[in-house]
């Protein structure tokens, strides 16, 4: 690969957009494609909130916004922080991004210099090491375990904490895993000296459990969320940082430098999502919880032994290493191979890190009807390959 920067060199590809472009491909080509690999909602953004954001292009409010945001989204935001954790947020530390993308990029770039270390979980999110990579600071990767539900263990990221150590990045609930860390590893964690980046963008995405932010156990965090996920708004772009008070500033300065401001529609769009969607995002919620219990019913069915079952976001882990073996334990050609035979675009585990590598992630962000043709198509394949 040629690049002009040695950064830009070392990015690595998200490798579920290889496997959707691919699925993609084969559609245009006429095939038949059920596609368990993205995880993006597979529900329209709710009424309420499209309503405000033509109202807001109707009024006019079609402008650059303060740098932070418009004060009724941050104040919207600090009392959901109120009213779902009883956490107090004074708006002034809440910084609106286009996304939480570009909130992690901002916030990485702002508290790690070259040399740093970030302690991310193996696995985890397939791109929390370029963002650090590209501030010049290493991911220091601690694997979990499945029998654990690829929960930390505390004492592995003590042994790991050095003095570069800058950050420990928890989510909770977890992509690639659909599983959440407890209270009470969450706690201790909070407690062990380096700052604590909480991502917390598939909270209220959670069944039968209750997640907990990161702001309940110290304030000595940074939390990252957003829209897309519980609002079904990937495409609005809409996210935040909570910050401690005196960061607010630096930070500001560096949406300023690089952002401008959040979309103005999509800030008033956001102010609806918190104080008017809340029936419609209750009813797509139940509508997740209904297709996990499907996938799992299914999953199991065919053989495949879920040892902890996830009870957030919309995915499942599963381990089909007797299936990767035939690829020399590639997750990665397994995934395309399962594309190409049985029309199924899935994501390889090796997307998150040598600890999921013989792994599949399979999204149930998409209707029963497709699941359930998509679980046929798998276990056909499993059957012929096993």
């Amino acid at each position: 690969m040629e690049c002009i920067s040695k950064r830009a060199c070392e990015i690595t590809p998200f490798l579920v957009m290889d496997v959707l472009e691919k699925a993609q491909q084969m559609e245009r080509e006429g095939r038949s494609i059920i596609h368990m690999e993205i995880g993006e909602p597979d529900f329209d953004t709710p009424d309420c909130i499209k309503k405000a954001c033509c109202e807001a292009m109707d009024k006019g409010e079609t402008h650059y916004t303060h740098s932070l945001g418009i004060p009724e989204l941050r104040e919207a935001i600090s009392k959901y922080h109120k009213d779902r954790y009883n956490v107090d947020v004074d708006p002034d530390r809440v910084i609106i991004t286009q996304g939480t993308s570009p909130a992690m990029l901002l916030l990485f770039t702002f508290i790690l210099d070259k040399g740093d270390n970030v302690i991310v979980s193996d696995p985890c999110y397939a791109c929390y090491s370029n963002f650090i990579s590209f501030a010049g600071a290493e991911a220091n990767r601690i694997t979990t375990f499945e029998e654990d539900g690829f929960q930390y263990r505390p004492e592995a990221i003590k042994k790991a904490i050095n003095t570069k150590t800058k950050a420990i990045l928890i989510n909770s609930p977890s992509n690639p895993t659909g599983t959440l860390l407890s209270p009470e590893r969450m706690k201790e964690i909070a407690g062990m000296g380096p700052w604590i980046i909480s991502d917390e963008i598939y909270h209220g995405l959670v069944y039968g459990e209750k997640e907990h932010s990161i702001l309940e156990y110290t304030d000595h965090a940074f939390v990252l969320n957003g829209f897309s996920k519980l609002f079904a708004m990937t495409g609005w772009r809409l996210g935040y940082i909570i910050s401690p008070e005196k960061y607010v500033r630096p930070l500001q300065k560096l949406c300023q430098n690089f952002f401008i401001s959040a979309n103005s529609m999509a800030q008033r769009a956001g102010v609806a999502a918190l104080t008017e969607s809340w029936d419609d995002v209750n009813r797509i919620k139940n509508t997740y919880d209904e297709r996990r219990k499907y996938m799992l019913k299914r999953l199991r069915e065919m053989g495949f032994d879920i040892k902890v079952e996830p009870t957030g976001a919309f995915y499942v882990l599963v381990n089909m290493k007797h299936l990767a073996a035939k690829f020399d334990g590639s997750s990665l050609k397994l995934a395309f191979d399962i594309l190409e035979q049985a029309g199924i675009g899935v994501t390889p585990g090796i997307d998150f890190g040598d600890g999921a590598e013989g792994y599949i992630r399979l999204s149930y962000a998409n209707s029963i009807e497709n699941l359930a043709e998509g679980m046929d198509r798998l276990e056909n394949y499993v059957k012929m390959n096993s």
